[in-house]
């Protein structure tokens, strides 16, 4: 499985390759969410521009566990740039009533930093 990782303080963006999302890439995907967590990355941006097919429904099931790891460590994840036929998998399966979607890359980063001056909005309050 072809993927980038690009690191930053307090997000990572994990952008696949692949021309096709399928379960041959899938267990690959979801150790790599373990790892990023792992590192203490509790934010990911999932970047599915590249991917512009997914036969299966099933296949897109790491996108779950991705979130999980995120929600578990206070976090997000996120999933950006997904073309049209993945979309209606994605509808079809009701994933978009559990996972995050958004269109474009800087608005997943934009959602990531607002999320983060909320929870240090709260733990002033808390504090105080």
């Amino acid at each position: 499985m072809k993927f980038s990782v690009d690191k930053h303080e307090k997000y990572v963006v994990l952008k696949l390759e692949e021309p096709k999302f399928t379960n041959d890439n899938t267990p690959a995907l979801k150790s790599e969410f373990v790892l990023l967590n792992t590192e203490g990355y509790r934010n990911i941006v999932l970047d599915l521009s590249a991917v512009k097919e997914c036969n299966d429904a099933q296949d897109l099931s790491s996108l779950l566990a991705g979130d999980r790891l995120c929600k578990a460590a206070d976090g997000i994840f996120i999933v950006c740039c997904v073309n049209k036929s993945i979309a209606q998998i994605i509808q079809m399966s009701n994933l978009h009533q559990s996972v995050t979607f958004v269109n474009k890359l800087d608005e997943a980063t934009d959602l990531i930093f607002m999320e983060e001056i909320e929870k240090e909005l709260r733990g002033g309050v808390d504090k105080g």
